[in-house]
């Protein structure tokens, strides 16, 4: 591949060590650029949940060649919809061929299993390009968007070509940006818990592991609704458990708060019994704050951009969060990359943005929807023969397709060309000579 004249190797901060701050390091490590994370906490780690890493992302972590089986990923074969009382499967999507049709496979990994597999192509020794450098206990508390120069509240002070905001939805770097975040709590609170597969075998209940499947019960015309992702190898299920705020607030929880099984369990008394008792041995019951966010104007200002939750908070119900964050970081890999960048930092920035926000604006209004109505979801969007199936808009519902067969590349190629072509009629406009004026005779 030609190196563009005009690259250069820049110096990028990634504020933020989670998941998509590790994905944007690996992204511009393999460009060739020297990257540092910073990370506010004393070490870069995630907690306890599942995570979907659909085929629009894992393709991603195949080109960066991360060690996805580290990661002990549940690979996908069904989404399962079951009747909320007696668990009787009535919708199944399944995606036994999903590889075949779509070139990568769909993961489910251990939220902190997927983070040591970045961690590791970020700044193992292995692959492409110079290892990422991780600085904890650094909070950061002011950028200059002009100079790229960070402000930290241990007293560092850091200077870099790129900043690149990846610290989540109570994002520092967002708020210079240059706007106001407009959000309101939903309508519907979250308990998240693990369930060992090996203890609920062994208590007689149902080994739902076997089936490789995101599970649904409830979620239609209705705010209750359990997901079950199994992860680790299917040694761990992961439960998400919705339902009404006004059956239990959490909203003002921390993030690290525990809740009681009693709290679990005491919005579903008619819930299917095999999930209930499986419920019942639920450990690391957690709080999940939900919050509306209005789509932000912008995700960039001068040298500084966000991604992931710090740009586009989204509502989990269409499995989404991750490969969206994952995306952002493989659009910030084009932009700088080789091939592209011709040392034009805001052009790069401003082209991610042009890139991205569509794309995610969308997935973000799909998963409002998806909230109440299954057939939203994403696979499930795709069942048009079930008696039952109803969206809002059938011209813009989400598909398994749009967000498969989606080309970044091409995408990246395509507005660079579009800018670049206006720039030159431009110059060409403006640098043209002024018509000879005639000659006087005398």
């Amino acid at each position: 591949m030609e190196t563009h004249p005009g690259w250069r190797q820049l110096n990028i901060a990634v504020i933020g060590g989670g998941i998509g701050g590790m994905a944007a390091a690996i992204g511009l490590r393999r460009q060739g650029h020297k990257v540092t994370i910073y990370e506010r906490a004393d070490f870069a780690g995630e907690v306890g949940a599942s995570v979907s890493c659909a085929a629009n992302g894992t393709k991603w972590l195949r080109e960066w060649k991360c060690d996805v089986p580290s990661g002990d990923p549940v690979i996908l074969q069904q989404l399962i919809s079951h009747d909320w009382k007696t668990g009787t499967p009535i919708s199944v999507f399944e995606i036994a061929d999903y590889e075949d049709k779509w070139g990568d496979v769909y993961n489910m990994f251990h939220r902190q299993y997927m983070h040591a597999m970045l961690r590791e192509s970020a700044m193992g020794d292995r692959g492409d390009g110079i290892p990422a450098t991780l600085k904890v206990n650094h909070k950061a508390s002011h950028f200059d968007v002009k100079t790229g120069t960070i402000t930290f509240e241990n007293g560092h002070i850091a200077i870099h070509d790129v900043v690149i905001g990846a610290d989540g939805i109570g994002s520092v770097a967002r708020n210079f940006c240059g706007f106001h975040v407009e959000k309101k709590p939903a309508d519907v609170s979250c308990l998240h818990t693990n369930v060992d597969t090996e203890e609920a075998i062994k208590l007689g209940l149902v080994d739902y592991s076997k089936n490789s499947a995101i599970e649904y019960w409830g979620g239609q015309g209705s705010d209750y609704k359990i997901v079950l992702s199994p992860c680790n190898g299917g040694k761990l299920l992961s439960y998400y458990c919705f339902f009404p705020r006004e059956k239990g607030d959490f909203q003002n929880q921390s993030w690290d708060a525990e809740a009681s099984v009693e709290d679990l369990l005491a919005p579903f008394p008619d819930l299917d019994r095999q999930v209930y008792k499986h419920l019942e041995i639920g450990k690391e019951i957690k709080p999940w704050r939900l919050w509306v966010h209005q789509p932000y104007p912008a995700w960039q200002n001068g040298c500084l951009a966000i991604m992931g939750d710090a740009a586009h908070p989204m509502m989990p119900h269409q499995s989404q969060g991750a490969c969206m964050a994952i995306e952002d970081a493989a659009a910030f890999s084009l932009v700088f990359s080789k091939k592209n960048f011709n040392g034009d930092i805001r052009e790069a920035l401003e082209v991610y943005q042009d890139v991205r926000k569509g794309r995610v604006t969308k997935v973000q209004a799909a998963s409002v929807r998806a909230m109440s109505n299954m057939h939203e979801r994403i696979g499930f969007s795709s069942n048009t023969s079930d008696p039952h199936y109803t969206v809002a808009d059938e011209k813009n519902k989400l598909t398994i397709e749009e967000m498969n067969e989606y080309d970044m590349h091409a995408h990246v190629t395509s507005e660079l060309a579009s800018r670049r072509s206006k720039d030159i009629r431009k110059n060409v406009f403006n640098t043209h000579p002024a018509p000879l004026q005639p000659l006087l005779r005398t």
